[in-house]
């Protein structure tokens, strides 16, 4: 699936995509409130400036992702994939990280403690 895909899709009332390959995928500023990507493989995607609140991305792949900038608001990230991903300015109000692996490549923005979050590193 690629991004055009996706958007119309969305756009037409679907929400639901569970483990859809969005490998490398370009969603810069997407509008994808409330859309559930459970376990997707998002590894490499440029989310920068997305609005997810609400989404589903527990068990997601994002290792490498750009999210800088993304409303992460409300967002399920349960054991998802972080390692190397760019989460800097991101919001995170009312996340849900629990589990959500890390690594020294990932960024964040300055003074987010992960472990509060209750993530984990790798």
């Amino acid at each position: 699936m690629d991004a055009e895909q996706l958007q119309q899709l969305y756009s037409a009332g679907e929400r639901y995509f569970p483990a859809a390959n969005l490998a490398r995928v370009k969603l810069i500023a997407a509008y994808l409130p409330g859309i559930n990507l459970w376990g997707a493989d998002l590894s490499g995607a440029n989310l920068a400036k997305a609005k997810l609140w609400g989404a589903d991305l527990s068990q997601a792949n994002l290792a490498k992702a750009n999210l800088t900038r993304a409303n992460l608001s409300g967002v399920k990230l349960k054991d998802a994939n972080l390692r190397g991903a760019k989460l800097n300015f991101a919001k995170f109000y009312g996340a849900d990280l629990t589990g959500a692996y890390y690594d020294d490549s990932t960024r964040f923005s300055r003074g987010f403690d992960p472990v509060s979050y209750k993530m984990r590193k790798f």
